[in-house]
């Protein structure tokens, strides 16, 4: 019985040894300390006329922004808020909602039908995505943390309440955490619905 206990003891502290060490960890091997999670999405055939925005709100619940989300509008829980992305025209004015921001213009997406998602991201200091491409533009909006994107050009980074429009449809990227606090965003995608929606590449 003292063996067990023992040996559970030491199993709970090498577990929160190397919780505490990834969290600390400023040089992760790429893709690790780093989660995505789709929020939500929507296929469609065509886009509104551009150049394009994402407009960002937030409402009381989500009954009322699934209410307000018109043809090109996505309703989700994040961050403890209920959130309504609507991708459309700069200065539409919203749904009605609380106005949060306005993201664009975005990078033009020609394709024969798209898909508009929003996903959650989440990473620990030093946490990274794979090296890798969309068929669209993303565009970038951070809760808490620091956002980081690196193409083989060039290093942009977003603090917490800023946002950025993101690249073109095939830009080679990678997006990381180089904060000291856990990285919390949104990220807004319009992408040509008929490829991959992701695909791992490699810097050149």
């Amino acid at each position: 019985m003292r063996n067990t206990i023992s040996r559970f003891v030491t199993t709970s502290i090498v577990m929160t040894l190397v919780t505490f060490a990834l969290a600390q960890d400023q040089q992760l091997p790429p893709g690790e300390g780093f989660t995505i999670a789709v929020l939500t999405e929507k296929p469609v055939n065509e886009l509104p006329a551009g150049p394009l925005y994402w407009t960002l709100e937030t409402f009381p619940t989500l009954a009322e922004a699934e209410a307000a989300a018109g043809p090109y509008g996505l309703a989700a829980e994040a961050g403890g808020q209920v959130w309504l992305f609507t991708l459309g025209a700069k200065d539409s004015g919203g749904a009605g909602g609380t106005f949060v921001t306005e993201i664009g213009p975005l990078p033009e997406v020609d394709a024969p039908s798209y898909l508009l998602r929003v996903n959650e991201a989440n990473a620990v200091p030093g946490g990274s995505t794979s090296v890798h491409f969309h068929p669209g533009a993303e565009a970038f909006y951070a809760l808490s943390g620091t956002i980081s994107l690196r193409t083989a050009d060039a290093v942009m980074s977003i603090d917490a309440g800023e946002h950025m429009a993101g690249h073109t449809a095939g830009t080679v990227m990678q997006v990381f955490n180089d904060g000291t606090t856990d990285l919390h965003g949104l990220v807004m995608f319009v992408v040509d619905a008929t490829q991959p929606f992701s695909t791992k590449a490699a810097f050149q």
